[in-house]
């Protein structure tokens, strides 16, 4: 008596195959989550807050005031709202030309210090550096009112100003961050160039700043940032005008006077947030480039 031994038919090992390509798939999934368990916790921590606001901004008004973290209906009009009961449009130019001017105000004046910092021999230049750090560590409240007394007889409170124009004298930590990169950019380079006739300022800008990019970005991005998200500054010289407030005052200001519609306010914040988090998400490989880069020697 002989067994026969049927060959199995092409679906029958298609569906074996996809069982088996599943399977692989499921396991690779549960082993990078329990490879990455500390990560994926982490990052539904840092991102349950931003869930909220966006799930409550497509509430009603009612609802915002409840326990209910899911919308009974989805009320796209809220943002809408938003630009009709604020003058939404103007805090985000006034916010835009305070950081773009100020970042590109900042990297003008402390490139060239930081280079002569990093590259030229001359007395004093640890001491100068060490004035420069030093002024990281004042805090900005208490040099707030004589710099305000300034600017007032200057005539030039109640508005951006006084924020964008200092920054034309640049910025400690920038100096601080682009000196520490330009000092690992070997000699070779710079000395390969004077060698050829160039200039110390065709050495930066011809050498020097092509190769000092990321840091640079990083720089700008950290100044950009900051700008867009000061609050300090504009409260103290933007005054009390609509026509002169920033994104952060707007939104303080916002959220003064609708206190009860939940809903408008974290719609409000959602919009304010949003460029941020777009420019950082596609900007973030330089970004992290530009901080890794960055060294420390001295």
């Amino acid at each position: 008596m002989s067994a026969t031994i049927t060959a199995p038919t092409p679906q029958a090992l298609a569906r074996h195959a996809r069982r088996r390509g599943t399977g692989a798939r499921r396991r690779r999934l549960l082993l990078w989550i329990a490879t990455h368990a500390l990560a994926v916790a982490l990052a539904l921590m840092f991102l349950a807050p931003v869930g909220f606001i966006a799930l409550t901004a497509l509430m009603t008004d009612q609802q915002a005031l409840t326990s209910e973290l899911w919308p009974r209906s989805w009320n796209w009009d809220n943002f809408a709202e938003v630009f009709e009961k604020s003058r939404l449009l103007r805090w985000a130019a006034n916010t835009l030309l305070y950081a773009g001017l100020g970042t590109l105000f900042t990297l003008v004046s402390s490139v060239p210090v930081a280079y002569a910092l990093a590259r030229f021999r001359f007395r004093g230049r640890r001491a100068a550096f060490l004035v420069v750090i030093s002024t990281m560590m004042l805090p900005p409240q208490v040099v707030a009112v004589p710099i305000y007394l300034v600017w007032a007889r200057l005539g030039l409170t109640d508005s951006l100003w006084p924020l964008i124009l200092p920054l034309l004298l640049g910025d400690a930590f920038s100096i601080f961050l682009l000196r520490q990169f330009l000092v690992t950019i070997p000699r070779d380079y710079t000395d390969a160039a004077k060698v050829d006739g160039c200039s110390d300022f065709r050495t930066l800008v011809r050498v020097v700043l092509p190769m000092a990019r990321p840091a640079i970005a990083a720089v700008a991005l950290f100044q950009f940032f900051y700008c867009w998200n000061d609050y300090y500054g504009p409260l103290l010289y933007a005054g009390v005008e609509q026509e002169n407030l920033t994104l952060s005052l707007g939104l303080a200001t916002f959220k003064a006077f609708h206190s009860v519609q939940w809903n408008l306010t974290m719609a409000a914040t959602l919009l304010v947030t949003a460029p941020v988090i777009i420019v950082f998400f596609f900007a973030q490989k330089v970004f992290i480039e530009g901080v890794t880069l960055t060294g420390v020697k001295g």
